[in-house]
């Protein structure tokens, strides 16, 4: 398995040359998250590798791309271990209704807020949580979810839980209320929307590659491909 790093950018004869990711590990405005250097997010490791020499991939319900295969894009890319969810997890789950008095300006507040993301799933996720126990980071870099994910309030304090925990990327059938949004425009982690039910074909610790130019994720461990909804309205250029 390949060492696992946040962000990573690779040039192949697969994908068109990436440039510098617009998609920064950086607090949004909004949050007004600690830049103190215990808190800042951690520079990404830059390596070059090459998906196709490792794993066989097999497209799956890929649709055929409009964009001109000869113009030059942008490409952001995330690598990183999975960790799945099924539908309606609300931002109560994702950081609980307790922890909303944390402040996330506050470096310790910040830590806190990582450390207990996730941590109102129910007790069916228990036995494989998404930060250990006593732990401040999750290994787990991009999220796989079901239909809803992030339906409820909140919004501010679930994302700034997510990006503390070391989240990047969440790829979900669909959301709920207006994280989305708020998550794309923040700038911290980028929501995806999956053509397919991808919580229902990846596993937990699957390794993972999201190709926001390519609009595909891959699943490194199992060599599948999968189709994203388009961007276009995001700001990932």
């Amino acid at each position: 398995m390949a060492t696992i790093s946040h962000i990573i950018s690779s040039t192949t004869s697969t994908f068109p040359p990436p440039h510098k990711p617009s998609i920064l590990p950086q607090p949004p405005s909004f949050l007004k998250l600690p830049t103190t250097s215990s808190t800042k997010f951690p520079a990404a490791a830059t390596t070059t590798t090459s998906i196709t020499s490792q794993v066989n991939l097999t497209r799956v319900n890929a649709i055929p791309s409009t964009s001109n295969s000869s113009a030059t894009t942008t490409t952001t890319k995330f690598y990183g271990v999975c960790y799945v969810v099924r539908d309606d997890v609300d931002t109560n789950q994702i950081i609980p209704a307790k922890y909303s008095a944390l402040n996330p300006s506050n470096p310790d507040d910040y830590e806190k807020l990582g450390s207990c993301a996730l941590s109102g799933l129910p007790n069916s996720y228990a036995a494989l949580r998404f930060v250990e126990e006593n732990g401040v980071k999750s290994k787990y870099s991009i999220i796989i979810a079901g239909n809803n994910f992030g339906c409820g309030s909140s919004n501010e304090h679930a994302i700034a839980a997510l990006s503390a925990a070391g989240t990047r990327a969440v790829v979900a059938e669909s959301y709920g209320g207006v994280f989305l949004t708020i998550s794309n425009s923040s700038g911290v982690i980028l929501a995806l929307e999956s053509e397919v039910r991808v919580c229902e074909v990846f596993k937990t610790g699957d390794v993972a590659t999201i190709d926001v130019g390519e609009g595909i994720l891959v699943n490194r461990t199992t060599g599948k491909v999968y189709q994203l909804k388009s961007v276009a309205n995001e700001d990932v250029s």
